[in-house]
């Protein structure tokens, strides 16, 4: 009996199994669509450091506005937060606190643009 016939098929079949599997994780990984590198770069921190940079302007102008115009401006700064980069933006002043001997206000900052979610307390 020749078995070179049966070795021959039986190497066709695992080199066919072995395409499939190839095949199924190359199309796992090609509707996974996202590496990780693709990540860092959808971060948004150009735009998170001028919301910062409005609030603490903000912040900076308080003192010499009345309550009228300081409610103005923040609604003013999430509008435009919402309109130019489609993000909800949050953000707040507590009483001040006692931070290594000066008195500083916590800012509470909350930024989601449906991507990402950012959240941090600075004492300003």
């Amino acid at each position: 009996m020749n078995e070179d016939g049966q070795w021959i098929v039986l190497m066709g079949l695992l080199t066919a199994l072995g395409l499939f599997f190839l095949a199924l994780i190359i199309n796992q990984s090609a509707l996974v669509g996202q590496t990780t590198a693709e990540g860092v770069l959808e971060f948004p921190k150009n735009d998170i450091r001028d919301l910062r940079s409005a609030i603490f302007d903000h912040y900076d102008r308080c003192g010499n506005l009345d309550v009228l115009t300081r409610n103005q401006n923040a609604e003013d700064i999430v509008r435009i937060s919402l309109e130019r980069k489609n993000a909800v933006v949050h953000f707040g002043n507590d009483t001040p606190q006692d931070v290594s001997g000066r008195d500083l206000h916590p800012v509470t900052i909350h930024y989601n643009n449906g991507v990402t979610e950012y959240d941090e307390i600075v004492y300003y």
